[in-house]
């Protein structure tokens, strides 16, 4: 234990532990749920820690938010929620989670160890299970630390109104199979699960194939399929969006650029921090999966820096409330999100130029979107490990996007915020999406992704696209892509073009897109002046 806390330069242990395995907390309504505690061998405890998962109690969750935590002074409850790792009851994902947490807290209560008052805190799926709880905070919750964890589990995805397909099913069909104790076949087969998921997206009709990738697991994934309407009722229970509007609970983000849920994350503390509500967020360059990994050293040090302020009365060496990565320019803390810039408006121009002045009206590009081959995915906030910061070069070289590329630029520019673009944008087929890059181009002509947006069922109208907000330094010498395409799949699902509803259509219908150029069509980038 030593050891791992020099590895990831933490404060040094403070006690032994020892591990209560498999606790049963009991449930309303007569299931129990299975449970961990870790305690440490100190008369004078810093406090308590829950974690609700479900992805197990062992490695590396027992390490990095049990045995950790333990060492230096907390109780910790690590516990599989409902249907998973021993714990009674059928896993529904993120149904059960408001009832679940709130009989776990009432079981806590009454526990001789317990501490008085407690934090929350994990990642992913545990975000989720903090968020069901601050729901209807207990008053003994004193402090939340919540990584990479979503409000908002809507399948038609948060903001763009299109269904994340990739990470959906990619989930569904991992925690389906995770319990399986053949190790070496699962390990073969999550080496290979992008590859599967990719295929399984492509077949048709779409609910058959992804059936035939889940096998019978993941029962609940056609009923997030069969519903594509992010205001469909069904997905009420399924976002926490009012808990943004009351909740007073103190709470520590973290997250990465290349998140899947780094929107939320930014709308989480932005929320909190206009009310008043004591927030941080921490946000650097990485992705889902880096944060138990790259991310790892950061996320332990602020949590125990965050636990020990709220929980401990010790005092905080957080600086800022704010505190990001910015690429080509190091850490940087910050009094607020997002920080004063000055906009710089470029325009996509004729013959794939992009300007610092508008080009005349009456100038247009066009491309045809197919669905039968659909523009693919390369990169972005994905959950997979295929998702990232990759060389896009390949998507300006297809015939179904549009490339918008500036001059060398002369100096370093950088960039935070959040880009937009906005397109005088038609098309006839009114099924139709638009997916829009912000790519670095080096000076050998490859490009590297930087900041994406999406919209599904774009009109014929001037949209506008809010993009990933980003903290980067486009170096001296490099340029500026604006790539336009109709779809990125498999991460969105690809729009058919037909209305149908994709889990049972096998018809397909092309979209023709035309770009209008001149003044309405736009990239606004926030320029830091330092």
């Amino acid at each position: 234990m030593a050891r791992l806390g020099n590895v990831l330069r933490l404060p040094p242990p403070t006690t032994e532990f020892a591990v209560d395995r498999r606790v049963r907390v009991p449930m309303r309504d007569g299931v129990d749920l299975i449970a961990d505690h870790y305690a440490p061998r100190t008369d004078t405890p810093s406090g308590t820690l829950l974690v609700r998962a479900p992805y197990g109690r062992g490695w590396p969750f027992s390490g990095l938010f049990g045995a950790v935590y333990a060492a230096r002074g907390y109780h910790v409850v690590l516990q599989s929620v409902r249907g998973t790792f021993g714990s009674g009851g059928e896993f529904d994902p993120f149904v059960s989670e408001v009832a679940d947490g709130a009989d776990t807290v009432a079981w806590l209560r009454d526990q001789p160890w317990f501490t008085g008052t407690f934090a929350t805190m994990g990642l992913s799926y545990l975000g989720w299970t903090q968020w069901a709880l601050l729901s209807d905070p207990p008053p003994e919750l004193k402090a939340s630390v919540i990584t990479v964890g979503p409000h908002d589990v809507s399948g038609p995805r948060w903001g763009t109104g299109s269904f994340a397909l990739n990470d959906f099913l990619g989930w569904s069909d991992l925690v389906s199979r995770q319990e399986n104790p053949n190790r070496l076949g699962l390990l073969l087969r999550q080496a290979r699960a992008q590859r599967l998921v990719t295929r399984a997206s492509l077949g048709s009709p779409l609910g058959a194939s992804s059936r035939a990738l889940l096998g019978t697991g993941a029962p609940w994934f056609e009923t997030w399929l069969d519903h594509p309407d992010p205001n469909d009722p069904f997905w009420t229970g399924l976002r926490f969006d009012d808990v943004l509007t009351r909740s007073e609970v103190p709470v520590l983000f973290l997250t990465g650029w290349q998140d899947l849920f780094l929107e939320q994350t930014i709308r989480q503390y932005t929320q909190l921090r206009a009310r008043g509500v004591t927030a941080g967020l921490t946000v650097g360059p990485w992705t889902h999966g880096h944060m138990m990994t790259k991310a790892a050293p950061t996320v332990l040090r602020e949590t125990l820096d965050w636990l020990g302020t709220h929980l401990g009365g010790v005092s905080a060496t957080r600086s800022a409330p704010v505190r990001i990565h910015v690429k080509g320019g190091g850490w940087r803390d910050l009094p607020e999100w997002p920080p004063a810039a000055k906009d710089l408006v470029l325009f996509p121009s004729p013959g794939g130029a992009l300007r610092p002045s508008p080009t005349a009206s009456g100038q247009s590009e066009t491309f045809v979107y197919n669905p039968a081959d659909p523009t693919p995915t390369v990169g972005g906030r994905l959950l997979s490990p295929a998702g990232g910061y990759r060389d896009d070069t390949v998507l300006s070289r297809r015939a179904d996007t549009l490339t918008f590329t500036s001059d060398p630029l002369p100096t370093d520019l950088r960039v935070i915020g959040t880009p937009e673009v906005e397109l005088a944008h038609t098309c006839p087929n009114p099924h139709n999406d638009l997916f829009v890059r912000i790519s670095q181009v080096d000076a050998h002509g490859g490009s590297r992704n930087v900041s994406d947006g999406y919209l599904a069922a774009a009109p014929s109208a001037t949209v506008r696209i809010e993009l990933d907000s980003v903290a980067w330094t486009f170096p001296a010498g490099s340029r500026i892509r604006v790539l336009v395409a109709g779809g990125s799949h498999p991460r969105f699902l690809r729009n058919r073009g037909t209305g149908e509803l994709s889990s049972a259509a096998t018809a397909f219908a092309t979209a023709r897109h035309t770009v209008h150029l001149g003044e309405a069509t736009r990239l606004t980038l926030p320029v830091s002046g330092d």
